[in-house]
């Protein structure tokens, strides 16, 4: 795991000049790195590579950058790929290293970019072909290595962060659609970002660039939700056991200790166990954090029974208001753009404690999105099972659930009345796109906040409703159309949480859901049986109830790391005063996105407890003044 940058020039640069570039933007992102570095500059001068290094496989001889034997090909490398051992023995030869950054290199020089269909891990990638004078730039199938590139006057600049590129942009401007885009769902869509100017290379894609030139993009992976309707639910659950601790040994290989984050939920906890059950004679460390405002803000217990069933070590982050005070700034740097929501801020707690401890770590990303755990879900389909009720539809045709079924599930939406006065507050029963854009759709929670003229959502829903309808998902499944937007989607937000926040500390954070086999077949899996009776994750949960304490398989209240900002507001003290005086500056009030004449006083006593608008409001103003003012 670590930190790239590099470019392409349009024209020439010595080799003085080329160097000063790559360490500028180098030193912005060390802290992924904080192992070593190297630089790489051609011949030419017409491209550099620059690399920091958190050393995880072949400690001591992995360095990058890393030049094949004939000199053609140099790379750098953001990652790990898992099943290199297999690809070595593959491609046979002699190995100068044992890592897995020169198996990449040798894959690309025997297959090209079709060597990218055979890795089986998380990755961005570099490579410069001295022959061709072109570079090679490749992401992961599900963005989990982040990678931004900006195309400017001078050349094209790439980095694992936003923030490298920052000194090399022509201007320093706010995209107005990304915008949009944030406000609707706190995160932005597609390659956008909120800098005019910076795109994210798309997950699943690589792209090549000559100097002077347009990068070329191509996408070498989708996932098909071609339902399979042959097999029974058995042979699901026996498959799904299979990839799913095949994944986790994978993603267990390192030559240094991994640990588990251990947030008290199923996805955390069913890894941790698995994880646990290959390395039963060796310590085994898990982390949790938690708030002292109440059980409400406290997941610890859960995470406390499976350490206790389980023999685990458990280390446990206890966050505070002074916490929130001291480092939220740093949050935000970190962060590169605000984005999913306040549980970043425990989370950069957490992931200080786990560098304390451990430098590799594994996390429960992408159950919710690819086996179905959002409220949200439910909230969806009861509302489809009262129209069916009503218009006497609900048992003519192939429905996932019954208005029957569901009710014993609905005790899950105790906790979420709030949101179903806004979802039924305009309007109900309404074509399924518009519907779940009003489920996601936070922008209109915010009141005379915003200033309308400045948000225009027309290009925002549209995008939305390409996704939701994608060509890859059949039309008949409300909860495949739900399940994958969010995952092209949100999903990539909260790898860049899980990304920033971990390497903030120099922590690497492996997310084992994500491993391709496995969710190519989960997109197979009939929804009926994924969510059977609207029971979220169901199927999940009926595979590995075994392998969890029953506080956790049995939990109603699932709660996502609640921050209690709005308890401290109310209360007040050291954090309203702390937002008090950034959101009141004259700066922050004339921004152009927001209303005129805000008060900031009413803005803070307004808040419900878990609401989110005051974190997107007070993110986004740390952002502008951290990265452009």
């Amino acid at each position: 795991m670590c930190g790239i940058f590099g470019f392409v020039t349009n024209a020439p640069l010595n080799i003085e000049a080329a160097k000063r570039s790559l360490h500028e933007g180098m030193d912005r992102i060390r802290h992924r790195g904080p192992d070593g570095s190297g630089t790489w500059v051609s011949r030419d001068g017409l491209a550099g590579l620059g690399h920091v290094r958190l050393a995880i496989i072949d400690i001591e001889s992995g360095t990058q950058p890393m030049t094949s034997e004939d000199g053609r090909y140099t790379i750098i490398f953001n990652g790990e790929v898992y099943n290199y051992i297999e690809l070595r023995e593959e491609l046979g030869g002699e190995f100068r290293t044992r890592s897995d950054t020169e198996v990449v290199l040798r894959a690309y020089q025997r297959w090209g970019a079709a060597c990218l269909g055979r890795l089986r891990g998380m990755f961005a990638i570099a490579i410069w072909d001295t022959l061709e004078q072109k570079l090679f730039l490749a992401r992961d199938r599900f963005g989990i290595k982040p990678l931004y590139w900006a195309n400017t006057k001078n050349g094209l600049y790439f980095g694992s962060e936003l923030k490298a590129l920052l000194p090399f942009l022509d201007q320093r401007t706010v995209n107005g659609k990304a915008l949009s885009d944030y406000f609707t769902f706190q995160f932005c869509l597609g390659e956008k970002t909120l800098v005019d100017g910076v795109s994210q290379l798309p997950a699943a894609h690589y792209a090549t660039i000559s100097p002077g030139q347009e990068p070329r993009q191509t996408r070498y992976w989708e996932v098909h939700y071609n339902i399979d309707y042959e097999h029974t639910e058995r042979w699901f659950s026996e498959r799904l056991r299979e990839l799913l601790d095949d994944s986790v040994r994978m993603h267990l290989r390192a030559d240094v200790e991994v640990g588990s984050y251990v947030s008290g939920g199923v996805d955390s906890s069913l890894l941790a166990s698995l994880a646990r059950d290959t390395r039963p004679d060796e310590r085994f460390q898990a982390f949790n954090g938690r708030f002292s405002e109440g059980a409400d803000f406290d997941e610890s217990r859960y995470a406390a029974a499976l350490a206790n069933e389980q023999n685990m070590q458990l280390h446990v982050a206890d966050i505070g208001e002074q916490d929130f005070v001291d480092h939220i700034a740093k949050v935000i740097w970190h962060l590169d753009q605000p984005t999913a929501g306040p549980g970043a801020f425990p989370q950069y707690m957490v992931s200080k404690l786990v560098g304390e401890n451990v430098k590799v770590v594994i996390g429960g990303q992408g159950g919710d999105e690819i086996f179905g755990g959002y409220a949200r879900y439910l909230v969806a389909y009861f509302e489809q099972c009262i129209k069916g009720a009503i218009e006497g539809t609900l048992h003519s045709g192939n429905y996932l659930v019954t208005y029957e079924s569901i009710i014993p599930n609905l005790e899950t939406l105790r906790q979420y009345k709030p949101m179903l006065r806004e979802f039924w507050a305009n309007g109900v029963f309404g074509e399924r796109d518009d519907r779940y854009w009003r489920l996601v759709n936070r922008a209109n929670t915010f009141g005379g906040i915003l200033n309308s003229e400045a948000m225009d959502q027309r290009a925002t829903m549209a995008e939305f409703k390409s996704i939701f309808w994608g060509e890859n998902v059949g039309k008949e499944s409300y909860f495949d159309s739900m399940t994958h937007f969010d995952f092209k989607t949100l999903l990539p937000a909260l790898l860049q949480v899980e990304d920033r926040m971990s390497m903030a500390h120099g922590v690497e954070a492996r997310v084992p859901f994500l491993d391709h086999p496995l969710v190519e077949f989960a997109a197979t899996i009939p929804a009926d049986i994924k969510f059977k009776n609207g029971e979220l994750k169901r199927l999940l949960k009926t595979v590995f109830s075994n392998r969890l304490p029953q506080e956790i398989t049995n939990r109603k209240d699932k709660m996502g790391f609640p921050v209690p900002i709005n308890l401290w507001l109310k209360r007040g003290g050291k954090a309203r005063d702390l937002i008090g005086d950034i959101l009141g500056s004259d700066r922050a009030k004339s921004r152009p996105y927001l209303a005129p004449g805000m008060s900031v006083d009413a803005l803070l006593d307004s808040q419900s407890i878990y609401g989110r608008n005051l974190w997107a409001l007070l993110s986004l103003e740390l952002w502008h003044q951290q990265f452009i003012d």
